[in-house]
Formats: structure tokens, C-alpha cells, sequence
């Protein structure tokens, strides 16, 4: 079953493509327009923002706390009755280096406060922490799918694979263009998206 969702899709796969075609484009435009310079980094608001321009036009949660529980596989994300006081602790968590940036990701990654496309805004939201305080984002093009879901998988443990896997990636390109659309599409192949290529969806 599809989610429900403002465009009445009911057909899972048919939701899926048209999910990462729009928010493919939106991303895409949040870069070039430099809005994503302007959120403050590593603010649950700029995450709620990301998320809100991404799946927006597909979903009336885009941006809003979820407010039911979900799980991956065996593991269950953080209790929808403590996600908002777990969301304000980790803004609160210090990002001035990139164990401390990578900390605080894999912490909101636990938390999963959206009902979908947790990782996806994520990714860009670890990226403004990057740059903001480091003048770095990663290459995501760089960084195999496989290794990250793995690393992810163990950070919740311990975040030491994670920080190995993306100090590799690091770059100091932040303002390519070029590499954001293709670390996009790399992103998105972790979820399983890779129909569309974001430079062609900006041609359009």
C-alpha cells in the first residue's frame, strides 16, 4: 500500500518515482538558489525545512514530527511520546568538528522524526553542518552504498565506521554543482531511487 499522499497515488511503485522526481528537482533548486546557505545549520528548523521543500508537494507530514511509531528491520526509531524532548537534545548537541557533526547525525538518525524521507533530508542537513563549520560537505558519489548502510547500521553502537567511511569522501568542492547532483542521485540509490537523474529533471 502507498502512503497516503496530496496526490491521490495509490500504486506503491508509481508514489516512489514520482516522489524522487519531485523532490530530486527541489533539492536541485534549494542548492542552486543558495537557500540552503541561509538555514541554520544543524537546527531541527533547518532539517524541517529541507524535509518541508522535499516532499512538500507529495505529503502533508513533510516537515512535521511524526506522531506514530516506526521501525526499520528490528530496530525501532525513537518513541513518537519522547520525539519531540529527544529532537530539542540533540539540536543542543555541539558541531563545531566532524566527529562532533557526525555525532549529531547519527543521533537524529536514531530520532527519525519524519514519517518518510528521513535520510534523504538528512543527508543534506549534514552537509550544511559540514560546510557551516568546516567549509566541507561530502561527496556521496564517493560513498558506497553498501559500506553506509552498514556504517549506519552500527552507529547507533558506535559511530566510528561512519566517521572513517565520510572523512574519505570529505571535499572542499561545496559550492559544485555539479557534484550535488551527482552525490544526489548517489544519495537517493541508498533508498533504492535511482529512475531519475537529477541534471535532467533540472533541464526540464
Amino acid at each position: 500500500m502507498a502512503l497516503r499522499n496530496k496526490l491521490g497515488i495509490t500504486d506503491s511503485r508509481e508514489l516512489a518515482d514520482t516522489e524522487e522526481r519531485i523532490s530530486k528537482t527541489r533539492a536541485a533548486e534549494m542548492f542552486d538558489s543558495g537557500r540552503l546557505d541561509e538555514l541554520e545549520a544543524g537546527s531541527f528548523a533547518a532539517l524541517a525545512e529541507i524535509h518541508r521543500t522535499l516532499f512538500g508537494d507529495i505529503y502533508d507530514f513533510a516537515g512535521e514530527l511524526r506522531n506514530e511509531n516506526i521501525a526499520k528491520g528490528s530496530f525501532r526509531f525513537a518513541s513518537a511520546l519522547y520525539l519531540a524532548d529527544a529532537v530539542e537534545h540533540i539540536e543542543k548537541m555541539p558541531q563545531t568538528t566532524f566527529d562532533e557533526i557526525v555525532d549529531k547525525y547519527a543521533e537524529m538518525n536514531v530520532a527519525h522524526p519524519f514519517r518518510e524521507g528521513n535520510g534523504r533530508a538528512m543527508r543534506i542537513w549534514l552537509d550544511c553542518m559540514l560546510k557551516a563549520s568546516l567549509g566541507l560537505a561530502v561527496d556521496w558519489s564517493r560513498v558506497d552504498r553498501e559500506d553506509y548502510l552498514f556504517a549506519m547500521e552500527r552507529s547507533p553502537i558506535r559511530s566510528t565506521e561512519l566517521k572513517l567511511l565520510l572523512k574519505t569522501a570529505l571535499t572542499d568542492r561545496i559550492n559544485d554543482r555539479d557534484m550535488f547532483y551527482k552525490g544526489t542521485d548517489h544519495s537517493y540509490s541508498y533508498e533504492g531511487c535511482d529512475t531519475y537523474k537529477t541534471e535532467e529533471l533540472r533541464r526540464r
